[in-house]
């Protein structure tokens, strides 16, 4: 885990505290998209909604590659999670955090 992941990781645990989270794990699944094609994302995340949510951190959104995004984009057509990048607002306080849509 790099230093972006674990100030994501902070703020999961600060979630977890107040009741909106009830679980993350890091790097936990991998996902099959094609053949010989996989995505394993930063975070997988339950939140208090029942709704799997799997986050990808980037240090910013300028580092979000057109391969990552693609990757995705085909994660979210295939499988009934959700799925979202984050990264660090320019000021460094809090996170941007989009979710992929088909």
């Amino acid at each position: 885990m790099n230093k972006t992941e674990a100030r994501f990781a902070s703020h999961l645990d600060a979630l977890m505290t107040s009741g909106d989270l009830l679980c993350w794990r890091f790097e936990a699944i991998k996902l099959m998209l094609a053949k010989n094609t996989t995505i394993t994302v930063d975070f997988a995340t339950l939140p208090a909604s029942g709704l799997l949510t799997m986050i990808d951190v980037k240090g910013s959104k300028a580092i979000y590659t057109d391969d990552a995004r693609a990757k995705m984009k085909i994660a979210a057509d295939i499988f009934p999670f959700v799925f979202q990048v984050a990264y660090p607002k320019e000021k460094g306080v809090g996170w941007v955090i989009e979710t992929i849509h088909v």
